[in-house]
């Protein structure tokens, strides 16, 4: 069954000191793309990340998030007093003060305010393995593929409806069709007679403006090609999720346009141009619908 290119994912891996999350957000894009928000230290991992999701994802944009969130505690450390520079400030400060005759005492807030007295450490902590965060993304991709397939079952279903309401319009126009060209001819024989005042016409000549008429008009080829990719449609919508379909959706409901118009040009009937228009109103919900396919 087809998968529609929007979905959510999330996948989580133990790695040393905490645990790494993956989220992923897919929305509709012709090809797969893919922005990356990795956290620090996940910099190198970043060509892994985009090809696992891209053999996984075969269309859309993918907002994709990477982070590591460690254990409890684990940043406890991170904050780092270098106490004898702090002594060396202070005793700078006195003889400062001192030296000077300034008023006021060397206090915790100044020496805070001191670069490199009191900082956070800049460690960037044990090396994230490849295979742990792989594991993660494959997670949070399958997640989103489960979500685009729930989504693709519903797609498919309303595609379905869409080409069953296009089939039995079809069938309406395929039956006035030979009414209408009979209708037509009577129609012409009594303007040609009634223009001719009494006078004898030509009937080879009339029968060949008849046959003008019913070739001009004729709607065979069109209806059988129409049908032809309404035929397609149900079965590339109906087959497996082994490669993305979308594009095919698309191309096939841009020819289903190009009939259903050609069918509209020769109506010359009322009925028919009614039909005419419930065909070009479902093929344009087809059409905004394939979008999502992928």
């Amino acid at each position: 069954m087809i998968r529609s290119m929007t979905g959510f994912g999330a996948g989580e891996a133990p790695v040393p000191g905490g645990r790494v999350l993956v989220e992923v957000r897919t929305v509709n894009h012709r090809f797969f793309s893919a922005n990356l928000r990795l956290g620090r230290g996940l910099e190198a991992h970043e060509t892994m990340v985009r090809d696992t999701l891209r053999d996984l994802l075969r269309r859309g944009h993918a907002n994709v998030s990477v982070r590591v969130e460690p254990d409890a505690g684990a940043e406890a450390a991170a904050v780092r007093v270098d106490l004898p520079r702090a002594r060396a400030v202070a005793d700078a400060l006195e003889t400062l003060r001192a030296e000077l005759g300034l008023e006021g005492a060397v206090d915790l807030g100044l020496l805070a305010r001191v670069g490199d007295v009191i900082a956070v450490a800049r460690d960037e902590g044990p090396e994230i393995p490849a295979a742990a965060l792989r594991g993660a993304v494959e997670a949070a991709a399958a997640g989103v593929i489960a979500m685009r397939e729930r989504e693709g079952a519903a797609l498919a279903d309303d595609l379905m409806e869409r080409a069953a309401a296009i089939d039995d319009a079809l069938g309406h126009v395929e039956g006035r069709a030979p009414e209408r060209l009979r209708a037509e001819a009577a129609r012409l024989r009594e303007r040609v007679a009634e223009l001719a005042g009494g006078v004898e016409v030509d009937p080879d000549r009339l029968a060949q403006e008849i046959a003008y008429l019913a070739e001009r008009w004729d709607i065979g080829e069109e209806t059988v090609r129409l049908r032809a990719h309404l035929a397609r449609l149900r079965e590339t919508v109906e087959a497996g999720p082994d490669e993305p379909v979308g594009k095919r959706l698309a191309f096939l409901v841009q020819e289903m346009h190009r009939e259903v118009n050609t069918i509209g040009s020769k109506a010359n009937d009322t009925d028919v141009a009614h039909r005419v228009i419930e065909m070009k109103n479902e093929v344009e919900r087809l059409r905004e619908q394939v979008e999502n396919v992928e």
